[in-house]
């Protein structure tokens, strides 16, 4: 169970992944987590730099869907206006989200990586579907929910066992 925890590559921040190796390597979508992924919890709209990311991704070839836990307003106030398809209310780790994410992309499992910052929901998910996950660290754990500093408590736990 704990390896299904283990993402198959841990980077800084999404600008630290080689785009161009993922697409050498087959991967043609992405599936991303919003909230300390893309931004930080409570930042409404995308940064300049992630817009310039965005693009370098969409002139390389790849799709990309947003895959949040959170609510609708939140999800499409931000995804809208860079015209990304979304996912609001996963209920990440449960599969039916990244199968409609798949649908979305037109990719299938070998083709597709997940990019979030947590454990317990991004890789987790992500590695139950064979999909290839990227671990990023959170942007920011100052405006985390109670569900999500639940989970990172449970994550240390979990990085900790997994050292031993």
């Amino acid at each position: 169970m704990l390896q299904k925890l283990v993402p198959k590559l841990s980077v800084s921040t999404i600008y630290d992944i080689d785009a161009q190796q993922l697409w050498n390597s087959g991967i043609r979508g992405i599936i991303t987590d919003l909230d300390n992924t893309l931004v930080g919890a409570k930042d409404p709209h995308a940064t300049p730099e992630l817009i310039e990311w965005l693009k370098h991704l969409e002139q390389l070839g790849f799709k990309v869907v947003i895959v949040s836990n959170n609510h609708r307003v939140r999800v499409s106030t931000f995804a809208e206006p860079l015209r990304i398809p979304f996912i609001f209310r996963a209920k990440k780790p449960t599969n039916v989200s990244f199968h409609r994410a798949l649908q979305l992309l037109g990719t299938g499992v070998k083709q597709t990586a997940v990019v979030g910052d947590q454990m317990l929901t991004d890789v987790l998910g992500g590695n139950r579907m064979g999909l290839f996950t990227i671990l990023v660290q959170p942007i920011s754990v100052l405006d985390e929910g109670f569900f999500t500093k639940v989970n990172r408590r449970i994550e240390k736990l979990a990085l900790s066992w997994m050292k031993k």
